[in-house]
């Protein structure tokens, strides 16, 4: 027997009104892209951890992790994001559960996909006075993937295209980049070929919530480094 939806009007094949719902939805949101403050929703469409507008309700509305620039899902937390630069198309904290540390400079390329549960650690606490920070500085290169459950600590630098395995704690710098990196501590298992290895170049690329063009007067203005 199919399923009947009454009202006021009589029944209605529930299977009509939903697809009323997702039409009247879709009418709404193509509407919204065309306002310029949501025009990153168009941007992101089909990209790798894209903002959704659920991502941006929960952030800008919401409030949870408010004052960062790009997309963050509500249970990852960033610190001090006035220490972070982030670069093309990449949402540090926009898959679930991550931790993002900017009590040191924390800087990340274009295209870098950061997988859930990761962690990325910019200043340590002193060994003899633990309510005090010693500031680092994560560096992570463009078109670079880190894998679900990974540590950054302190002071590493990881070059373009570099590959961290899902669980690894990375310790110490792999500047060249090209390598896949696994284990606790990291170490390199893997070279990549580099005439493989295409770097992304797309159209109309966003920096979190604004038009890259406009990222340097942003960042001049906001940031601290």
């Amino acid at each position: 027997m199919k399923l009947q939806y009454r009202n006021k009007f009589g029944s209605l094949p529930v299977r009509i009104l939903r697809r009323f719902g997702r039409a009247l939805r879709r009418t709404g949101y193509n509407a919204l892209v065309l306002l310029p403050g949501f025009r990153f929703l168009k941007a992101y469409e089909g990209k790798q951890g894209p903002i959704t507008l659920s991502i941006w309700f929960m952030q800008k509305v919401l409030g949870f992790n408010r004052a960062a620039y790009w997309g963050v899902h509500f249970t990852s937390k960033v610190t001090q994001p006035k220490q972070i630069i982030v670069g093309r198309n990449t949402n540090p904290g926009i898959e679930p559960g991550c931790y993002i540390q900017g009590i040191g400079t924390v800087i990340i390329g274009d295209y870098t996909a950061i997988a859930a549960r990761t962690s990325i650690i910019s200043a340590n606490h002193d060994l003899y006075d633990l309510n005090k920070h010693l500031p680092g500085r994560v560096e992570i290169g463009s078109n670079c993937w880190i894998g679900v459950n990974c540590v950054i600590l302190p002071d590493v630098t990881l070059g373009d295209f570099t590959i961290v395995a899902a669980g690894s704690i990375v310790t110490k710098p792999f500047p060249e980049g090209y390598c896949v990196i696994a284990g606790n501590p990291a170490r390199k298992i893997r070279d990549l070929d580099r005439e493989r290895c295409h770097p992304r170049n797309e159209t109309d690329p966003y920096i979190g919530y604004m038009p890259a063009a406009e990222f340097e007067a942003y960042r001049a203005a906001y940031l601290w480094t």
